[in-house]
């Protein structure tokens, strides 16, 4: 009964969220200053100049119908929200008239899981590792020299990390190259060293700034666990340090920093996206960029969507999955 008024409880935040940031991606693209219909007109009619005034106008109302912008705002919104949650189409994009937005966003979403997947599960077990090392052996001299690192680290954002990677190892030392270049998407070992080796610099930006607060943060729960008194008893009882440190301690550390995992994501996917941009990487960062300098309202909502989404359902599923992990939690 307990679990069930948890789950209750998780499911009614998941629906609210997901509803707040639908309605959110819906508005803001119509406060923009821009109009993707005008802008489209506009193209064509710098290429066709003998549009009669009648013709434009037809077409001026075949693009509002395309983009979902005839009737009131309330026909719009509940229009918008059968897309999302019925259909799962968001039109075609006007950067890449007539490709339909979600063929789009399904050959970018595996570029940007990829990357924050990997980038993530890498920053978090490397990071709680150095910094329950880091607590567990606090007077040791590597320990402040990781400690160190990782405050050094964990202040400077994903851009700016990104864009001294650019400037050292693609211009001063150019080692990678600087934007994503695929010749062909034929599986074989040509195509995945090139990905691979594409994939470097955007990742290592990622888990390098990622690391710097796993380590100050699994070194702060570490010291504060090695202080409590059945650690204290284990050290009496003549246990070893290793053993100590991995049925004791390691156990007490990890699972906050589970729950820390969850919260962090979105902040992860958002440096991804910035990532994505600055290094050209073919995922839903640079479709969203896209979106917004062509004043592209399906490619906004439809990328941006499905962020919202993703994001919220794993930060779900971590939340349900957490009180297995720990009874504390399912029975309280």
């Amino acid at each position: 009964m307990k679990f069930l008024k948890f789950l209750g409880t998780r499911i009614i935040t998941f629906v609210l969220v997901i509803m707040i940031g639908v309605t959110t991606i819906f508005f803001v693209p119509r406060f923009m200053p821009s109009d993707p219909v005008e802008n489209m007109i506009g193209q064509m009619i710098s290429k066709q100049s003998n549009m009669t005034p009648e013709a434009i106008q037809l077409y001026r109302e075949s693009l509002s119908d395309t983009f979902g912008l005839e009737g009131s705002l309330g026909e719009q919104y509940v229009g918008f929200l059968k897309k999302v949650f019925v259909t799962g189409d968001f039109g075609p994009s006007l950067a890449a008239y007539p490709t339909p937005v979600m063929d789009m966003v399904r050959r970018a979403v595996p570029w940007t899981l990829g990357l924050m997947l990997t980038s993530t599960l890498i920053s978090w077990l490397l990071g709680n590792f150095i910094g329950l090392l880091a607590g567990f052996r606090k007077n040791k001299w590597y320990a402040k020299i990781l400690e160190g690192m990782a405050v050094f680290l964990y202040p400077i954002p994903y851009y700016v990390f990104a864009l001294a990677l650019i400037m050292i190892f693609c211009y001063v030392i150019p080692v990678f190259p600087l934007s994503m270049t695929l010749d062909n998407m034929a599986f074989n070992w040509s195509t995945i060293s090139t990905i691979l080796k594409n994939s470097i610099l955007p990742a290592l930006s990622l888990i390098l700034v990622g690391l710097g607060w796993w380590v100050i943060s699994t070194k702060a729960l570490t010291t504060s666990v090695v202080e409590e008194d059945y650690v204290y008893y284990a050290k009496l009882k003549g246990l070893s340090q290793q053993r100590i440190m991995m049925r004791y301690i390691t156990p007490n550390v990890a699972l906050p920093q589970i729950t820390t995992l969850a919260l962090q994501i979105g902040g992860v996917f958002n440096g991804a996206l910035i990532t994505e941009i600055l290094f050209g990487y073919p995922g839903l960062g640079k479709l969203i960029y896209t979106g917004i300098v062509q004043a592209d309202y399906n490619l906004i909502m439809g990328t941006i969507t499905i962020s919202i989404v993703s994001i919220t359902i794993a930060t779900f599923v971590v939340d349900i999955i957490y009180p297995f992990l720990d009874p504390r939690i399912r029975n309280t």
